[in-house]
């Protein structure tokens, strides 16, 4: 289905200053950069214009299915040039956290993917295994998600394992049309179970911030570019993040503006972003 377009509101100069002045840029993946296996269209421009002008930017998703390198790969059979330091996934955000919070470490019951996995395991948590014997619970998007899988997490949960969830992200946009997300998946064990997990992904303060942390710079020099307003949009905003909705993923035009508050841009892409950054920086 295609985006429908906007209409070509009169950038607020206030508004066009503000985004001249951004010294790094926050992307999300899915919906933003491609669909399923599909690139949409300006990506490599975007980030060749952001090198061109001393920006940094980040790949900044809540896809915790694959590893910074996977996430590299599939970008580049794409075309799109990027390095392992470019990519923040939720499970590597959902990894530093716990090796934050518990610096003793201990076994994971994981329902998810080889990135949420191989990132636990890099900051030196073990797997499970025995549902009983695990200390947490952390659950993401699982592509090969098997009752035994849920029951598993299920009976951890119940048996005291603190539950962690990598993103709320209720589906997952794909060529075909929205499929089942880690929220839905969060969903299903927390009714399972009767406990609510601790979400560490957007739109949670701490990826944000880890984000800007890598990149060292603050809110104030930051554009958050996402097509889903509940996750990418509403986190960043109220952290004082400059924000872009573009319309080539899950959040209509409609939903954007009626969101409150909306984005900073409502944009039917990449390409209509670039031109407002080429517009802003002309204008300095």
């Amino acid at each position: 289905m295609t985006a429908k377009q906007p209409r070509n509101p009169t950038v607020d100069p206030a508004l066009l200053e503000r985004l001249g002045n951004v010294r790094a840029v926050l992307l999300d993946m899915d919906g933003v950069v491609y669909r399923g296996r599909q690139p949409l269209p300006g990506v490599q421009e975007m980030l060749d214009y952001l090198e061109r002008t001393g920006r940094q930017w980040l790949f900044v998703t809540n896809n915790a299915t694959k590893t910074p390198e996977m996430f590299v790969q599939t970008l580049a059979q794409m075309g799109i040039q990027a390095a392992p330091g470019h990519i923040l996934s939720s499970a590597l955000a959902t990894a530093s956290w716990l090796a934050d919070e518990y610096p003793a470490r201990g076994r994971v019951q994981v329902v998810g993917m080889s990135g949420l996995i191989l990132a636990l395991l890099d900051q030196g948590f073990t797997l499970a295994a025995d549902p009983f014997q695990a200390d947490f619970v952390v659950a993401a998007a699982d592509f090969d998600l098997t009752f035994r899988k849920v029951a598993d997490a299920t009976l951890a949960i119940r048996n005291g394992a603190h539950f962690v969830g990598t993103n709320i992200d209720a589906s997952w946009p794909s060529e075909q049309g929205e499929l089942p997300g880690a929220g839905s998946i969060l969903a299903l064990l927390e009714t399972a179970s009767g406990v609510a997990p601790t979400v560490i992904g957007k739109p949670f303060p701490g990826m944000f911030q880890q984000a800007m942390r890598m990149l060292g710079v603050g809110p104030e020099e930051t554009l958050m570019v996402g097509d889903r307003y509940e996750t990418d949009i509403v986190g960043a905003i109220k952290l004082g993040i400059l924000t872009a909705g573009v319309l080539t993923g899950v959040t209509s035009e409609e939903g954007f503006r009626q969101a409150d508050p909306p984005p900073d841009l409502i944009l039917p892409g990449l390409p209509a972003l670039l031109a407002l950054l080429q517009a802003a920086d002309q204008g300095r």
